[in-house]
C-alpha cells in the first residue's frame, strides 16, 4: 500500500499564562501568610523533581532568591524518588539537563540517597525523608499539579506526590509503588500528610500549565493548607489539559518519549493506556498502533514507557538503558510498561508495519496522526482520511495543502 498524503495543522487552545514569573514567585512570597514561615538564618532545602515543567528552573532560582531576600540560606534537594537511577550523582545529572544547576539557581545542590525514618502512617506505611531536607531547618515544596499518569483522584501529581514519592527518595518509591495503584491512592497522601505534622515543611509552590505547556499558575500555599487547596489546583489543571483532537486513530506516531514529556515516557492521558494490572483502560481515545519513534537526550536511556507502544524503532531500542528503565519500572510495579515492542528499521517501516496488521485499511481511509511528543499538541500532521473530522472542530487550522511523508534515506521522519 501506498502511504496518504497528509497535512499539518495546528490547535487553538486558550487559557491564562504568568506574564513574569519572577514577579510572580516574588508576590507570592509577599503574602503574610507565606512571610512568616521564614526565619533569618534558616537553612531551607528546595525541592526539584524530575520532571520537565515549564520554566522550572526560573521558578527555583527566583525562590532561592526571594528566600535570600528574607535573610535565610537556601539549598536545592533532588526529590525525585528512584530517578537518575536511584544515585545521587544520576539525580544531580537530572537536574542538570533541566538548567538547575548550582550557577544559574545561585544555591548549593545537595544530593543524598539516605532517608531518616519518621514512623508510620495511618495507613501502616513507614514515612521516610530524604536525610539532607530533614536536617534542614525547613523544606519548600516546589511542583507542578497535574493529573497522574496511572491513577484518578482528587489528589494525583502535584506537591503531596513530591513530598512522599520524591522526597522520601528511593526508599520511599519502593514502599509506595510496592503496593501499586492503592499505594498511590492511599499511602502517598497518608504519607505526605505525615511529613506535614512532623513540622518539617513549610510551604509550597504549585503550578499549573496551561494547554501551551505554558505556566498558567504559580501560586505559594502554607504547609497546613496544601491538602485541601491543591485538590483545586488539580481541577484548574483537568480544565487547562490539552488532548489531541481525534478519539479513533488506525495509527498514531510520536515522534520522541521520555521523561521530560511524561513519567510514563509518554502521557496515559492523552494516548489512552494505562497498562497497569487490575486497572481498566480508559475507553477513550482509542488508537489501534502506536509508534514510538526517538528516545530524548533528557531522558538519559530510560525508556519508561516504552511498552505503551505496539511498535519502535531501531533507533529508539539502541538508546535504550536497561538498568535505569528497570529501577524505573520495577519501582513502580508497572511491569509491562518497560516490554519492548517490535522493533523496525526505520519510522516508514514501523507505519507500514501497522497498515500490514488492519484489516481493510487502504491509502484513502488510513486514520493516521503524527505528533512530536504527548506533551507538545499544538501542531501535528493527519491523513487526508481525518480532514473531514478535523474540519468541523471549531479550534483546529490547516496549516499546509497535502503533502507526501517526507522521510530521510534511512527511512526516518524529516524535521517536523
Amino acid at each position: 500500500m501506498d502511504l496518504p498524503k497528509v497535512v499539518k495543522i495546528k490547535q487553538h487552545f486558550t487559557g491564562q499564562k504568568v506574564k513574569n514569573i519572577e514577579d510572580a514567585v516574588a508576590a507570592e512570597f509577599s503574602k503574610a501568610e507565606i512571610e512568616k514561615k521564614i526565619k533569618p538564618n534558616m537553612n531551607i532545602a528546595i525541592t526539584v523533581g524530575s520532571r520537565g515543567i515549564a520554566n522550572i528552573a526560573r521558578v527555583i532560582r527566583a525562590t532561592v532568591s526571594e528566600v535570600k531576600k528574607r535573610d535565610a540560606h537556601p539549598f536545592i534537594v533532588p526529590a525525585m524518588g528512584s530517578h537518575g537511577g536511584a544515585k545521587a550523582e544520576g539525580q544531580i545529572e537530572v537536574l542538570e539537563s533541566l538548567g538547575i544547576t548550582e550557577e544559574y539557581c545561585g544555591a548549593p545542590i545537595r544530593a543524598t540517597m539516605e532517608v531518616v525514618n519518621l514512623g508510620k502512617t495511618e495507613t501502616d506505611a513507614n514515612v521516610y525523608m530524604d536525610k539532607i531536607a530533614y536536617e534542614s531547618d525547613g523544606v519548600i515544596l516546589v511542583n507542578r499539579i497535574k493529573l497522574h499518569t496511572d491513577f484518578s483522584s482528587n489528589i494525583e501529581s502535584g506537591l503531596m506526590k513530591i513530598a512522599s514519592v520524591g522526597l522520601g527518595n528511593h526508599k520511599q518509591a519502593l514502599a509506595i509503588h510496592a503496593r501499586g495503584v492503592i499505594g498511590l491512592k492511599q499511602d502517598m497522601p497518608a504519607v505526605a500528610r505525615a511529613l506535614f505534622a512532623s513540622g518539617k515543611i513549610l510551604l509550597g509552590i504549585g503550578l499549573v500549565e496551561n494547554a501551551f505547556e505554558e505556566t498558567a499558575i504559580v501560586e505559594a500555599i502554607p504547609v497546613e493548607k496544601i491538602p485541601e487547596r491543591e485538590k483545586e489546583l488539580l481541577e484548574e489543571a483537568k480544565n487547562l489539559f490539552p488532548s489531541l483532537p481525534v478519539d479513533e486513530l488506525d495509527t498514531l506516531h510520536i515522534d520522541e518519549i521520555g521523561k521530560n514529556y511524561s513519567g510514563s515516557g509518554m502521557d496515559t492521558n492523552v494516548i489512552g493506556r494505562l497498562l497497569i494490572d487490575g486497572e481498566k483502560e480508559p475507553e477513550k481515545p482509542d488508537y489501534r498502533y502506536i509508534i514510538a519513534s526517538d528516545l530524548s537526550e533528557e531522558s538519559h536511556g530510560n525508556s519508561t514507557g516504552i511498552g505503551l507502544a505496539d511498535l519502535t524503532t531501531e533507533r529508539l531500542y539502541k538508546k535504550i538503558d536497561l538498568h535505569k528503565m528497570n529501577e524505573n519500572v520495577l519501582t513502580s510495579t508497572f511491569l509491562r510498561r518497560a516490554y519492548i515492542p517490535m522493533v523496525r528499521k526505520s519510522d516508514k517501516d514501523a507505519i507500514l508495519t501497522s497498515v500490514r496488521c488492519m484489516y481493510g485499511v487502504n491509502t484513502e481511509n488510513f486514520r493516521f496522526m503524527r505528533i512530536r511528543n504527548t506533551l507538545h499538541l499544538e501542531e501535528m500532521y493527519v491523513s487526508e482520511a481525518l480532514i473531514p473530522v478535523i474540519q468541523m472542530l471549531g479550534n483546529i487550522e490547516i496549516l499546509s495543502e497535502p503533502m507526501e511523508m517526507e522521510f530521510d534515506e534511512d527511512g526516518y521522519f524529516t524535521d517536523f
